[in-house]
């Protein structure tokens, strides 16, 4: 088994290795589940892509509070936004 070497940032964030993520087949917004084995070791558990087509939406419904709009206008509130 060999090792890598990543730096915790500031903001707490990790980034992965490329060559890890290529040979775990990882993909952009999949998620990963970190574990607590011991007071220095850690585990990092790749979760399955949810089924559900709904729980894919994910923070859209909470904004959209029943409101039904257009793509088109979604995109430009958020654009105008950055």
């Amino acid at each position: 088994m060999s090792s890598q070497i990543s730096t915790l940032t500031e903001r707490g964030q990790v980034s992965m290795p490329a060559n890890l993520r290529r040979k775990m087949h990882l993909k952009p917004g999949q998620r990963l589940r970190w574990e607590s084995i011991s007071e220095s070791e850690l585990r990092v558990v790749v979760e399955a892509p949810t089924a559900d087509p709904v729980a894919a939406l994910g923070l859209g419904p909470k904004y959209r509070k029943g409101v039904a709009r257009r793509t088109a206008d979604w995109m430009q509130e958020l654009r105008a936004g950055e």
